[in-house]
C-alpha cells in the first residue's frame, strides 16, 4: 500500500510546480478522491505549509507566493531522460509509484530554466507510451524492500505461491533482482531448498527483511541462472512484416522489448514472445495484411486459431 505521507509530499511537490492546482486535477494525478485532497492539504497546513485555497465548483490551491525549495540543476539531455524515466514506470508494472513519480516530475519542472521546463511539460501531450499486455503488475513497496535486502545482503522471509498453487513460508538470500519478459523476478539461494532458485514478485507476499546476513558470490549472473531455472519456458524471436506504415501502428503496437522499423513501404516489428497464440490473436485483431518471417511456430499458431474459430462457428450450443 502506498504510503500516505508521501501523497501528501506529492500534493506539496505539485503545487511548488505550477501557480495553482485544481482539486480535482491533484485527485486524478494521485489517483484518489476530492476529500482526501482536502486532508493532504489540511496536513500540509497543520505542518506550517502555506497553501491557499479557493472553496466551491473548480476550487484551487496554491503556495503562497515566495514559498520555494532551493533549486537543482539539469541539462537538457539529463531533464529529458529523467523525465522520460518517470513516464516509463509503468512498463515495469510498477503502478503504485505513480504518485511518487508525479512528485519527482513535479520537481524537475520546478528546478528548470523556463525553455527547458517547457519543453518537458511537452512531453504530457506530446509524448505516449503504450503500456504493454505482457507486463505483470509488480507491487513496488516489496521491490524496494527486496533492493534493500540485497544491499545489505540480508536474508528475507515470504510467502511464496507456486505455479501449481501451493504456497510455502520461505527464507531466502536473495543475490539479484531482474526484470524479464514483462515480470520481476528475485534471484539467489533458497534455504527450504538448498539451491539456487528463482521466485516471481507477483507471487510474493507478507515479506521480512531478516536480521541474518550472507555473502554474495561475486560477479553473480541472476540472467543466466534465471534462463536456467524456467525450462518450460521459452522465448520465440518473431519477425513480422506489416503492411502499413509505423505512424499507422503508433498507440496499437506495443514499443516495450519491440522494435518497429519502416521496410518496403511498411513496417518490420521484431520483437520476444513466450506466448504465440495470444501475440497471433492480437496481429489478427490489428486488422493490417502481414507477413510472418519467423518464427515457424507462429505460424503454427495461427493454424491452432483458425481451427478453434471453425469449431465457434460451427457450434450451435445445447
Amino acid at each position: 500500500m502506498y504510503d500516505p505521507s508521501m501523497r501528501v509530499l506529492t500534493v506539496l511537490e505539485l503545487l511548488q510546480a505550477r501557480e495553482s492546482v485544481t482539486g480535482a486535477e491533484l485527485a486524478r494525478r494521485l489517483e484518489v478522491s476530492p476529500r482526501t485532497v482536502q486532508r493532504y492539504v489540511a496536513r500540509l497546513q497543520d505542518l506550517g505549509i502555506p497553501v491557499e485555497g479557493r472553496r466551491g465548483v473548480g476550487g484551487t490551491y496554491r503556495l503562497k507566493p515566495g514559498f520555494r525549495l532551493p533549486p537543482l540543476m539539469f541539462t537538457g539531455e539529463e531533464a529529458l531522460s529523467l523525465a522520460l524515466g518517470l513516464r516509463a514506470l509503468r512498463h515495469l508494472g510498477l503502478h503504485t509509484l505513480a504518485p511518487a513519480a508525479e512528485a519527482a516530475g513535479a520537481k524537475l519542472s520546478r528546478t528548470l530554466p523556463a525553455p527547458l521546463r517547457d519543453g518537458i511539460q511537452a512531453l504530457e501531450t506530446a509524448v505516449q507510451l503504450d503500456a504493454s499486455p505482457w507486463v505483470v503488475s509488480t507491487d513496488a513497496a516489496l521491490l524496494a524492500a527486496l533492493l534493500r535486502a540485497v544491499r545489505e545482503s540480508r536474508t528475507v522471509e515470504f510467502r511464496y505461491v507456486a505455479a501449481q498453487g501451493a504456497g510455502t513460508t520461505r527464507q531466502a538470500n536473495i543475490y539479484r533482482v531482474l526484470h524479464l519478459g514483462g515480470r520481476w523476478y528475485a534471484v539467489g539461494w533458497c534455504l527450504l531448498r538448498g539451491a539456487l532458485r528463482s521466485f516471481r514478485l507477483d507471487r510474493m507476499d507478507s515479506l521480512c527483511v531478516l536480521d541474518t546476513q550472507f555473502v554474495a558470490p561475486a560477479d553473480f549472473d541472476a540472467a543466466a541462472v534465471l534462463r536456467a531455472s524456467l525450462p518450460g519456458i521459452q522465448m520465440h524471436e518473431v519477425s513480422v512484416w506489416l503492411a502499413c506504415p509505423p505512424e499507422e501502428l503508433r498507440g496499437r503496437v506495443s514499443a516495450w522489448h519491440t522494435e518497429i522499423l519502416p521496410e518496403e513501404g511498411g513496417t518490420r516489428l521484431r520483437t520476444q514472445r513466450e506466448e504465440l497464440e495470444s501475440f497471433a490473436a492480437f496481429l489478427l485483431g490489428l486488422a493490417v495484411t502481414f507477413r510472418v518471417d519467423g518464427p515457424p511456430e507462429l505460424r503454427e499458431a495461427f493454424g491452432t486459431l483458425a481451427r478453434r474459430c471453425a469449431q465457434q462457428t460451427a457450434y450451435t450450443g445445447p
